[in-house]
């Protein structure tokens, strides 16, 4: 009877600890790059608990049990879960680093979200040209200041900065221009960045502006419509091209009109959202500007 009351005792003990055990925090982690932009899942192995905090080191928070975060720049950051049961909490935290990918990659940031961009090694004096600007700061509170739903929406005029809502906008740029770098398998697909430029027989060469751009949305696209701008341009477009203004739809009027140098690859609903917006009047030029100012900031990735 004794040993009996012994272990009934000892289990009862057991239960009694078992029930005021802390919330054990833990997780891992799997990256599907290791280099920016990088998309890093996370595995929660937490122990007793019910109510998860994650913060990913980046300045961005989650309340989901496995979460999912994508970074978007290099970097060391320092992930911490504290996971709770209601009454007590455990933390946890992991370092991981997110390197510097070899090509160049920039991130465009508004009120709308943000949106990463890959800018082209075909294209290396815009592209140097743009990261130049971005690292300069010129881009900083600049806006979109002409935007046509299912067209494209264009910023990079310095004189928008600060600029009054009557302020006539989109002739202003840095003092010089660049020359065009047409690559045919830079095409206008949904989320091309292309350089701005000024139209017409006084710029022949069709030099761009050496700061304004814009990132195409556009409009569905057919077979057919590919095949008359094959006969009207005297091109081809390669089965892959074809299939990306099939999916993505765009605007391939304009290929090798314009010099594209960049691609949008995170964050495409962006320019969607941004399209939406209300505007001042219909085009032409200087009549499409967002009711609501939609500013810009631009860093590069590293």
């Amino acid at each position: 009877m004794k040993n009996t009351l012994q272990l009934t005792a000892l289990a009862l003990g057991l239960v009694l600890l078992g029930s005021c055990a802390k919330p054990l925090a833990d997780f891992n982690y799997t990256a599907k790059s290791d280099t920016a932009p990088a998309t890093v899942s996370f595995e929660n192995t937490s122990q007793k608990a019910t109510i998860y905090e994650w913060d990913f080191g980046d300045g961005q928070k989650s309340t989901e049990a496995s979460p999912q975060h994508r970074y978007r720049a290099s970097g060391n950051y320092t992930i911490t879960l504290r996971a709770s049961d209601g009454k007590k909490e455990s933390i946890k935290e992991q370092a991981l680093k997110i390197g510097t990918p070899e090509r160049c990659y920039v991130i465009l940031e508004t009120d709308f979200g943000s949106m990463t961009i890959l800018l082209s090694d075909a294209t290396p004096q815009h592209r140097d040209n743009f990261i130049k600007l971005v690292e300069d700061g010129f881009y900083d509170d600049l806006l979109f200041h002409r935007v046509i739903n299912g067209f494209m929406i264009q910023g990079g005029d310095p004189d928008s900065r600060n600029a009054s809502k009557r302020k006539a906008l989109g002739s202003g740029g840095p003092g010089y221009q660049i020359p065009a770098e047409f690559v045919d398998s830079l095409i206008h697909v949904k989320g091309a960045l292309a350089a701005a430029r000024r139209g017409g027989p006084g710029n022949p060469e069709k030099m761009p502006s050496g700061s304004q751009f814009y990132i195409v949305q556009g409009r569905g696209v057919t077979e057919d419509q590919l095949n008359v701008l094959e006969a009207q341009k005297d091109r081809r477009y390669t089965p892959e091209e074809r299939q990306a203004y099939l999916q993505l739809g765009g605007t391939p009027f304009l290929d090798n009109e314009y010099t594209v140098f960049g691609m949008v690859v995170d964050g495409l609903e962006v320019i969607d959202k941004i399209a939406a917006t209300e505007t001042n009047g219909d085009p032409p030029r200087g009549q499409s500007r967002p009711v609501e100012p939609v500013k810009m900031k631009i860093r590069v990735i590293q």
